[in-house]
């Protein structure tokens, strides 16, 4: 029996992008929906982001490495360190989803492992966010050797491995001649190419599984309105508006920028207001 099935990620709390792709899934013919990690920050979206993929009938969720850094702001291991720029960005943008998210969905969101194996119609596929133990880092960039990769198939009877993390819509094969998969990201496209980078749509894939094997891989890119998410995310009152802006309208995100995110800090108050934010939770 064909099977068609969604793969989701990075959704980084752009419910307008969420929306534009749940649109584009109704014409699809879609039988299963993936959702593998970064569900939030930092755009604004917090609790409808877990309603929409319910309505999706998502099946799969995986966590991914932003999701983790909420739930270290929560257990106060992340975004304490005031006196380290990027550990205050996320600090704030972990403060604020802690604010409008229910216990009921950060506990859902604990539960996601960072790794499965689905069996469709006798494939074996591997699901992660990033690496299969570590779904964080830089070790899966789309120009990365095939080694790299390979630790995608710990298991040689895995068919194929499908992960997110990179933002980067890919299709390339293992030494084994395994089949790898990145659907993109839809609430953060990236490309280092730059003329590549101006296209801001939203990314996922859509697998096609008949009786016979893989018969199909679609990436499919969906246009959504920037202008409407941004105004979304101020009147949310959600930190760095202006770097959200950076990411959703030139794809260039400053997370590891001290010396921006210390000016910025600054000019906004943001050590001080997290301060205040961590005496109160």
């Amino acid at each position: 029996m064909k099977k068609r099935i969604a793969i989701l990620s990075d959704i980084h709390g752009n419910l307008t992008a969420l929306n534009a792709v749940a649109d584009d899934m109704k014409n699809q013919e879609i039988s299963d929906c993936w959702f593998l990690g970064d569900l939030v920050m930092p755009g604004p979206a917090t609790n409808v982001l877990f309603d929409k993929l319910k309505q999706l009938n998502t099946s799969v969720y995986i966590r991914g490495n932003w999701d983790d850094c909420f739930l270290n702001v929560k257990d106060h291991t992340v975004g304490n360190h005031l006196d380290d720029p990027s550990d205050v960005y996320i600090g704030m943008l972990g403060q604020y989803v802690a604010k409008y998210m229910s216990q009921k969905n950060e506990q859902f969101l604990r539960s996601f492992p960072i790794h499965m194996i689905k069996n469709v119609n006798g494939l074996s596929i591997n699901l992660s966010h990033n690496l299969n133990d570590l779904n964080s880092g830089p070790a899966l960039l789309a120009e990365a050797d095939t080694d790299h990769f390979d630790a995608l198939f710990l298991d040689k009877h895995i068919d194929i491995a499908i992960y997110g993390h990179v933002h980067h819509q890919m299709l390339r094969y293992s030494n084994q001649d395994q089949l790898i998969i990145n659907p993109g990201s839809i609430g953060q496209p990236f490309f280092k190419h730059a003329i590549l980078n101006q296209d801001r749509r939203a990314q996922y894939a859509i697998l096609e599984i008949d009786d016979q094997g893989l018969a199909n891989v679609t990436f499919r890119k969906i246009t959504y309105d920037l202008n409407e998410e941004l105004t979304q995310a101020k009147e949310a009152g959600v930190p760095y508006t202006n770097l959200y802006q950076e990411i959703l309208f030139d794809g260039v995100a400053h997370t590891h920028d001290d010396e921006l995110l210390a000016s910025i800090n600054q000019k906004f108050d943001y050590v001080n207001q997290l301060q205040q934010l961590m005496i109160q939770s």
